[in-house]
Parts: structure tokens; sequence; C-alpha cells
């Protein structure tokens, strides 16, 4: 039972197939042609998505030369595959490690060698917070350093285990269908429809969750 039920998130087995994380990318080829030609509904809805992201990333960066692009490109990912994993008989690539930490590594990793070499100083006042007494000084070096290794992980954990959750439970629930008569079946559709509108949420709410906090974590080393 176990082995049926996560082998939904296996790129290895599900319908044994070798191509499965091109569904990272396979989106782009049922995008409507005139979405890039003319203005439409649903490129003004994008551009106030885009402007208002921007707005607030740039508060969140709270600096004059920063750029939010990347951040901006980055949700874009990160919503584009929770929704394609919503589909029926798609890989749903974020609920893996190897793409959410490949996303969260670099992006800390290169925060941490600028501020390092660029602002040395200012590194070293992160790693002792204001008023703290002398005595406590060394152990709030170690909680701080270790605090901050582990933020790419918490990053990647965060978003792949909120992806699965919804995922199995609604592969559980979807299991239970053939054994049950026809009054709970209408009650488990309706259960899996506002757990469907559930998890469109959260996949919202998590591409903005983990650009908000890689956005945080940039504006701690300039």
């Amino acid at each position: 039972m176990m082995a049926n039920l996560f082998s939904s998130f296996d790129p290895a087995t599900t319908f044994n197939m070798s191509l499965n994380w091109l569904s990272t990318i396979i989106g782009l080829l049922i995008i409507p042609p005139m979405f890039w030609l003319i203005p439409s509904r649903l490129s003004i809805l994008w551009f106030n998505i885009i402007i208002t992201l921007h707005k607030e990333f740039k508060i969140l960066i709270n600096k004059s030369n920063g750029s939010t692009l990347i951040f901006i490109s980055l949700f874009s990912l990160i919503l584009f595959n929770n929704f394609m994993g919503l589909f029926p008989y798609i890989f749903t690539s974020t609920s893996h490690m190897t793409m959410s930490l490949a996303l969260a590594l670099p992006l800390w990793l290169t925060f941490m060698l600028f501020g390092w070499i660029q602002n040395t100083t200012h590194m070293f006042s992160h790693l002792i917070p204001v008023g703290t007494p002398p005595i406590l000084m060394p152990f709030m070096v170690c909680i701080e350093t270790i605090s901050n290794i582990i933020r790419p992980g918490t990053l990647a954990i965060r978003l792949s285990a909120n992806i699965i959750a919804g995922h199995l439970l609604m592969t559980l629930m979807g299991n239970t269908g053939p054994s049950l008569s026809l009054l709970l079946m209408n009650i488990l559709i309706i259960s899996q429809i506002l757990l469907l509108i559930l998890e469109t949420a959260v996949s919202i709410i998590q591409s903005y969750v983990f650009t908000v906090l890689s956005t945080l974590y940039s504006s701690e080393v300039i």
C-alpha cells in the first residue's frame, strides 16, 4: 500500500516513463500564443500580479539598487510547477527535494558568499543580536550560525512537505472511493473538490512564502 501510495512521487515508476521531469517546462507548450501577441485578460492579470510583487519585494529588499527580477522569476517557476502538479497524471516536480533544494541552495550560497566577501563586518554583526549579555555571546554565535546554515534546508523541506502532504491526502481519499456507497461517494467527491481548492491556495501560498523568505535572506547581506 505504501509503495503504491508514494509511487506517484517517484519519477522512475510513474507510468514507467523517464521523461516525467519534463513537467517542469511542458506547460509552456500549452500556453496560448495569443498570450504573447496581444494584451489579453490573462496577460493583464499576470502583469498586475508582477507589478504587485515587484512593489512588495522592493520594500523587503529596502535598497534602491536591488533587483526583484530573480525573485519574481522564482515565484513564477514555483507557482507554475505547483499548479502543474494539480492536474491528473502529471508528475509534481516541486514535491522532490531535488527540485526545491536546487532552488534554495544556490540562492542561499550566493547570498552568503556575497555577504561575507563584500560586507564581512555586517555579517559578523548579525551573529550577535543587539543587547545580548557578554556571557551569552558565544552561545548566540553558535545558535545564529546553525540557524543560518539550515536555511536552505528549511526552505526546501517547507515547500516539498506541503506539496507532498496535500497530494497524499487526496490520494488516500481517492483510494477509498471504490469501496464506498453512493451517498458516501458524493460526500467524497465534494470533499475532494474542496481539498483541490485548498491545494490551489497552498500552491500560491508556498510559492509566495519561498520567495519572500529568499528576499528577506538577501536583504540581510546588503
